[in-house]
């Protein structure tokens, strides 16, 4: 299979040198916007042109607290395993990120915290996994433009083990501070409400020590991806959004990979429109400050 076969939102690739190649997680199913959900599947490849797929990475166990809106899994490897932050919803039950383990990169992924770490009277998605200089595991993940109207990126501490959260979330930024966002218009919106998406939050520390956070929204010409720049270093910020997004043509929810001799992969999702979503990798280059598409 070639990446032109798969359909798949919201991407991340996990690199694994041991295996000497990658696996492609994603929302994998053909609607996922209405249930009933499957599940996500992955895919694996050693050049990141053929890939092998699909393998269930995860089917909800009997008793599975959500049915619908399978989106967004990212995988991490901590403490010796892997791990997985996944969106998840219910009718009646608010849409949040849970977290689930796996000893092997393509599972099977069974839950790990006590459903989501998200807040649970908040509607929230997209959690991301990150690590500080002090080895302290913090979520950042959206509050949806649905239930704040400009939508936000906030931040929670973790628990070592990632079962849950510790403390209260702490606001990182809003979606209408990014120059380049444009506002939503939605039959659920009324029209003196300015309502602003924020999606598929991703962190990465440069090699200058800065630390630069790739975060989606909408742009003058359709889905787009823009970067904000800690101005601390540190996930509390705060944060700086850059005039331009990285991305600005009907794609997005990025993430950063680095392939298996060193360069740096820009992976997202283009065209945003189902069923037709595909795989996108582009090669990054960093400055001190953050980072460009090489080219």
């Amino acid at each position: 299979m070639r990446l032109s076969d798969i359909q798949i939102r919201d991407p991340f690739l996990l690199t694994v040198p041991e295996d000497g190649g990658y696996v492609l997680f994603g929302s994998t199913d053909n609607d996922i916007w209405r249930p009933p959900a499957t599940g996500f599947d992955c895919y694996r490849s050693t050049d990141l042109e053929g890939w092998e797929g699909p393998i269930p990475a995860f089917r909800p166990p009997a008793g599975f607290w959500s049915d619908r809106n399978f989106w967004a899994p990212e995988v991490h490897r901590h403490a010796g395993r892997f791990f997985m932050l996944a969106t998840f919803k219910a009718d009646g039950v608010r849409r949040g990120t849970q977290v689930l383990v796996a000893d092997r990169p393509v599972g099977p992924y069974v839950p790990w915290s006590d459903g989501p770490v998200t807040p649970r009277d908040w509607e929230c998605l997209d959690g991301t996994l990150h690590v500080d200089g002090a080895g302290e595991p913090w979520m950042v993940f959206c509050h949806e433009w649905e239930q704040v109207h400009d939508g936000e990126v906030c931040a929670v501490r973790l628990s070592q083990d990632l079962r849950q959260a510790v403390g209260e979330p702490v606001l990182l930024f809003r979606a209408s501070e990014a120059p380049w966002a444009v506002r939503l218009r939605h039959r659920r919106v009324p029209e003196d409400v300015a309502a602003y998406v924020t999606d598929g939050p991703f962190l990465h520390r440069l090699a200058s020590g800065g630390l630069v956070m790739l975060w989606s929204s909408l742009g003058s010409r359709g889905y787009a991806m823009g970067v904000a720049r800690s101005v601390t270093g540190t996930v509390r910020g705060p944060w700086v959004q850059e005039e331009t997004p990285l991305w600005a043509d009907d794609g997005g929810h990025g993430m950063i990979a680095r392939t298996l001799d060193g360069r740096l992969l820009l992976t997202l999702h283009q065209p945003n429109d189902t069923p037709h979503e595909r795989t996108v990798l582009r090669e990054l280059v960093e400055t001190a400050q953050t980072v460009r598409l090489r080219g």
